[in-house]
C-alpha cells in the first residue's frame, strides 16, 4: 500500500502531504467513511468542531486497523471559543469528544478580527501545545497581516496556515510570505468545489484523458508537486480511494502551467478572512 510522503513542520514535527478532509460528513456516516479511508491509505484526518462531527472521527480512530501512533489528527478550533481560557477549556472538550489523549495538530479557525480575540487564543494554543495536549499548532485561513501579529506578540510562528487553495484560486499573493516564515500551506477545497466547475474544465479533463486519470486525480496531483498539503474531502468511500491514487503519475512543466492558468480573481467560493466574524 502507498502512503504519503511526509512534509518537515517549523517545530521539528512532520505531516502526510496528502489529507482527509471530513466537511460536512455527518457523525453518523464518519466511523465507515473515514475507515475506509484509512484503508484506502490516509493516515492525515482533518476535522474541525465546526464540523459537529469530531465523536464519530474518535469512533473511527477507536475501531481503526492500525494504531493511533500512525494517524495524524487535526482539529480546529470554533470561532465562538476563542479566548484565553475557552479555548483551553474546548481544547479538552475536542480531545474527549474524539477520545484521543492528544491532537497532532490544532488550528485556530478563522482570525475572526472584528472579535479581536485571536492573539489570546494563539497564547492558549502556545500553553496547550507546552502541556503536550497538542503536538503542533497552527492557524487557519488568517492573513499576512493576523500572522505577523502573533508572531510578533508572542515569538512562535504556526506551523501551518489551511486556506482554500485550488486552480481558481491559488493565493500567490501569501505563500512568498509562508515560505519566507517556514509556514506549511494546507489547502482545503482542493478541487474547488461546485462553484468552479474545474471538474469539468477542459484543460482539466484533457489532462486526466491524457495521463489516464480522473479529473480530481490531476488536481490533487497539481498541488503535490508544488509541496502543498491538499484536504480532499469525500463522503463515498470509492471516491476517497480514487483521490489517493496518485502516485504512479506526474504532470509536466507544460501540464503545471496550462493548470496555472486557471487562477482566477473571483475564483474563491468561501468568505474572504476579515469578512467572516461569525460566532459558529
Amino acid at each position: 500500500m502507498n502512503l504519503s510522503p511526509t512534509i518537515p513542520l517549523n517545530d521539528g514535527n512532520a505531516i502526510p502531504q496528502l489529507g482527509f478532509g471530513v466537511w460536512r460528513l455527518e457523525e453518523d456516516d464518519a466511523p465507515r467513511v473515514v475507515d475506509a479511508a484509512i484503508e484506502a491509505g490516509y493516515r492525515h484526518i482533518d476535522t474541525a468542531q465546526g464540523y459537529d462531527n469530531e465523536a464519530g472521527i474518535g469512533r473511527a480512530i477507536e475501531q481503526a486497523s492500525i494504531g493511533r501512533e500512525e494517524l495524524f489528527i487535526t482539529s480546529k478550533l470554533r470561532n465562538s471559543h476563542q479566548g484565553y481560557d475557552s479555548a483551553l477549556r474546548s481544547l479538552d472538550e475536542s480531545l474527549e469528544r474524539l477520545k484521543l489523549d492528544y491532537l497532532d495538530l490544532f488550528l485556530i479557525h478563522w482570525p475572526a478580527p472584528a472579535h479581536d480575540r485571536y492573539v489570546d487564543t494563539w497564547k492558549a494554543l502556545i500553553e496547550a501545545k507546552n502541556q503536550g495536549k497538542v503536538k503542533s499548532i497552527g492557524v487557519s485561513n488568517f492573513l499576512p497581516e493576523h500572522l505577523s501579529r502573533i508572531i510578533d506578540e508572542t515569538g512562535v510562528v504556526p506551523v501551518v496556515n489551511q486556506v482554500e487553495l485550488h486552480p481558481a484560486w491559488q493565493q500567490r499573493d501569501i505563500r512568498e510570505f509562508l515560505r519566507d516564515r517556514d509556514i506549511q500551506l494546507e489547502c482545503y477545497s482542493p478541487l474547488g468545489g461546485k462553484e468552479t466547475k474545474l471538474m469539468e474544465n477542459p484543460i482539466i479533463t484533457e489532462l486526466a484523458d491524457k495521463h489516464g486519470k480522473s479529473p480530481a486525480q490531476v488536481l490533487i496531483r497539481w498541488h503535490m508537486q508544488q509541496n502543498l498539503i491538499p484536504l480532499p474531502k469525500s463522503s463515498k468511500p470509492e471516491r476517497a480511494k480514487d483521490n489517493f491514487d496518485v502516485w504512479d503519475f506526474t504532470l509536466s512543466a507544460d501540464d503545471m502551467a496550462r493548470i496555472d492558468s486557471l487562477d482566477q480573481p473571483d475564483g474563491k467560493t468561501l468568505p474572504q478572512p476579515n469578512d467572516n466574524n461569525d460566532l459558529f
